[in-house]
């Protein structure tokens, strides 16, 4: 038993420690980065960041993006090509996900195209997302149809991919965008996604 009183209390343990050793508490009891006694990032701020989307974005990258997709979209409906429409949904799902960071597509048109168009038009970055989520589902759903041998419902839909992305690259209009507004505007979106965007839906995007 006097062996056991000489133990350290286990309270000793999660006490703050100058040191940072490794499993000691920093402020707030949040695990200390070794070595440097500050709180570790905590693994949802770093998933957040991971798949950050930029808010607000440029204008003109949004409709340069529009009008690749536009041209993928046309050569892969005349040459049915339908290996094409997959080149075309995996163009989509990292512009969901991590914005321009990793298109190819997105990246020209941020490098090269938009700014050979002017200075930037900046827009809110939210609805955009909304109308890539919506380019995402469109060219999966008709790449699925595609290769289950459902042929003109797969290329119908990449008709109306066509048009909203023809829409949004020649004459600015984001049916992505108006879709969002009306959604938040119903109280489907919070407002706290895009605190800029009540009034999205009403205006040219």
């Amino acid at each position: 038993m006097s062996q056991l009183a000489d133990l350290p209390a286990a309270t000793e343990f999660l006490q703050p420690s100058a040191s940072g050793m490794p499993g000691a508490l920093g402020a707030n009891g949040v695990p200390a980065v070794p070595g440097s006694g500050k709180p570790a990032q905590s693994a949802p701020g770093a998933l957040k960041r991971f798949f950050a989307f930029p808010n607000p974005v440029n204008e003109y990258v949004a409709r340069c993006t529009a009008g690749i997709v536009v041209v993928l979209a046309l050569v892969a409906v005349l040459a049915q090509w339908k290996w094409l429409v997959a080149v075309i949904a995996a163009g989509f799902v990292p512009r969901l996900a991590f914005g321009p960071r990793v298109s190819p597509a997105a990246l020209l048109s941020v490098k090269v195209l938009a700014p050979r168009i002017g200075e930037a038009k900046l827009v809110p970055g939210p609805p955009k997302r909304f109308a890539q989520g919506i380019g995402t589902v469109l060219s999966l759903a008709a790449f699925a149809l595609l290769m289950a041998g459902v042929p003109l419902a797969g290329w119908t839909l990449i008709a109306f991919l066509i048009v909203a992305a023809s829409l949004e690259a020649f004459i600015g209009l984001c049916l992505g965008c108006k879709i969002f507004g009306v959604l938040q505007r119903r109280g489907l979106i919070p407002e706290g996604i895009c605190a800029d965007c009540t009034n999205v839906g009403r205006r040219k995007n």
